[in-house]
């Protein structure tokens, strides 16, 4: 296994507690928040308390040529992950949370041969980046390529034939598909990810169109892989080849209705996998024209993972992920997986948006608004996705509106690691409260396109009303307000869509440190911007609902009584001034626009 620099915190004082009172009666539930640049795994009291934290960060991929890829074309906005790099990230923040703890006085461990499950731990949930999609032969074991990663721009190209395949006389061609799946056709679903590797990858291409081998082709986003890998059993070293990596066998092949819902292969209304829509996304490649003898689509029944409810007891069990320090001592032996969620959804719960108009902001990689709509899909005219906001077990699912924006942390990294402006994301808010304004400059990170609500792949990053007396300090401050335009944008989207005006702004993710860009939030949204006591929403999102599934927790009033907020900003901003930054943002979001022409 690659040696990971693993971080884990430990709350000494809910430990303490733990280790004080009778363990038989205490309750513990874990999460592993699988993101894109970083696995994390946390331990949550029955209390709504963080009791334990693990993060590290895996390598990222950005090929720079590919024998997939025309000789002479670009591989620029390509973004791969290797599958098995994000298991032992996983693997690694899980077993050095249970050796942490065990050295504490906290054995979270059972050995090789007990069957039962231990008693602290009840349950596990998984949050996982959306859309990055993984395929691999179940019977094999083989991975056929690595991890598209949801940032990928590829799939624009195969965006675009897929619109070409299904016209519409009625409708914007990026809305073909929008009745039964809720999305435009874009670079950004899993569907069209699984297109460019049915059109790309030699080796799949021979076993789809292999009577044999086609059932045993696996697609999934990193939800399904990670639960295919904690619930399959390792395979003998006899079908490994020159220490090649091989899949476990015989996982549960599962997903749940959020990560479902991102695939533009799901029927909204019937939350499950809708033929006509995998014919339209993948009907047309030419990969079916090897043998003409199979059907010229994916066996879904076979290849695509089962829906499940967000919230579910059933959804598999962990077979222990082995400490290799503590002898022959196993993490999670036996514990159920209780709860899968998106993301973004499981920030939407962590942060206890349960009722329709509520909503949430993450600042991450990139910047996802999204708000519950109650259990009816609303149709997106602004440029949204009608997406699933989770489904608990025996209900029906609850539905959300969702913006998505490719670029916001993202962009102070490019600061700091492409132009080197800064070292650290920590200076930022400094340098952004050095100058008064932006002195009318503005910094569009339109870097792969516009996502929400424009949807404009030929847009590109562009810096617009410079002089020669811009400093570093406007860059950077433009960068940071740059997040809360393209917030505001949305914001503005989902009240035309759900003719809901929100009354405040819940906000996760690192970002919200920066006090500068959250008051600057609240000044362009001009509603009040609120920060919960624990940041890690999108983990706890989905340790409360696997708590919900087993019974840790009764209902949804209960968790919603454990979401404490830490602070509010309110809007201090004159509307005159406000009007003025927002006309200068769109005036420089039009000079992003048509920058990039079809024959690039």
């Amino acid at each position: 296994m690659t040696p990971y620099d693993c971080k884990v915190s430990v709350n000494q004082s809910i430990l303490s507690s733990l280790l004080d009172s009778s363990q038989s009666s205490s309750s513990l539930v874990g999460a592993i928040d699988q993101g894109t640049s970083s696995s994390r795994f946390l331990i949550v009291t029955s209390d709504g308390h963080m009791l334990s934290t693990a993060q590290v960060e895996f390598e990222q991929c950005f090929p720079k040529s590919s024998p997939y890829n025309d000789a002479s074309a670009s591989c620029v906005g390509w973004h791969e992950h290797d599958p098995f790099a994000i298991w032992d990230s996983v693997v690694s923040c899980i077993v050095k949370t249970a050796e942490e703890l065990a050295k504490l006085g906290l054995d979270l461990t059972s050995g090789p041969f007990s069957h039962d499950t231990h008693s602290l731990i009840k349950a596990v949930g998984i949050t996982n980046q959306r859309e990055t999609t993984v395929c691999w032969n179940d019977r094999t074991g083989r991975l056929y390529y690595n991890a598209i990663v949801w940032d990928d721009t590829r799939t624009a190209a195969v965006a675009d034939a897929v619109m070409s395949e299904n016209p519409t006389t009625d409708q914007p061609a990026i809305d073909a598909l929008r009745s039964k799946a809720g999305l435009p056709i874009s670079s950004y679903s899993a569907g069209t990810r699984v297109r460019w590797l049915i059109d790309n990858i030699p080796q799949l291409q021979q076993d789809l169109t292999s009577p044999s081998e086609r059932p045993h082709v696996r697609f999934g986003t990193i939800d399904t892989w990670l639960i295919y890998m904690l619930t399959g059993y390792k395979r003998s070293i006899a079908e490994m080849e020159n220490n090649e990596r091989l899949a476990h066998e015989n996982g549960a092949f599962k997903t749940d209705v959020t990560n479902a819902s991102r695939w533009l292969f799901m029927n909204l209304e019937t939350v499950d996998w809708d033929e006509s829509l995998v014919r339209a996304v993948c009907g047309g490649s030419t990969c079916w024209k090897k043998n003409e003898t199979v059907d010229a689509t994916l066996p879904v029944s076979t290849a695509l993972p089962k829906i499940v409810p967000s919230s579910d007891e059933s959804i598999g069990i962990i077979h222990g992920i082995p400490c290799l320090n503590m002898g022959d001592k196993l993490a999670l032996k036996n514990v159920t997986i209780a709860s899968v969620l998106g993301d973004q959804q499981a920030a939407l719960f962590g942060q206890t948006c349960f009722q329709p108009g509520e909503a949430k902001c993450t600042y991450g990689t990139g910047l996802f608004l999204m708000m519950n709509t109650g259990e009816k899909p609303t149709p997106s005219t602004q440029g949204l996705l009608t997406t699933v906001a989770y489904q608990l077990r025996s209900k029906p699912p609850v539905y959300a509106l969702e913006g998505a924006v490719a670029f916001s942390g993202s962009t102070i990294g490019w600061l700091r690691d492409r132009l080197e402006l800064i070292s650290s994301a920590s200076e930022t808010e400094a340098l952004a409260l050095s100058i008064p304004s932006n002195e009318n400059m503005y910094l569009v990170p339109a870097f792969s396109g516009l996502f929400a609500p424009h949807w404009r792949p030929d847009a590109r990053g562009c810096m617009v009303g410079l002089t020669a007396s811009h400093t570093k300090a406007h860059i950077v401050r433009a960068a940071l307000e740059s997040s809360a335009y393209q917030a505001g944008e949305v914001f503005e989207a989902m009240a035309l869509d759900s003719n809901i005006h929100l009354k405040e702004m819940r906000v996760d993710g690192g970002a919200t440190a920066n006090k500068f860009l959250m008051q600057f939030q609240s000044d362009i949204l001009d509603v009040p911007v609120v920060r919960p006591e624990y940041l890690e929403t999108t983990g706890l999102g989905a340790a409360f609902a696997a708590g919900l599934a087993v019974g840790v927790w009764s209902d949804l009033d209960e968790v919603g009584k454990m979401w404490k907020a830490d602070k509010v900003w309110k809007s201090k901003m004159a509307a005159t001034e406000r009007d003025r930054c927002l006309k200068g943002w769109s005036k420089a979001v039009k000079k992003s626009l048509n920058w990039l022409d079809v024959e690039d």
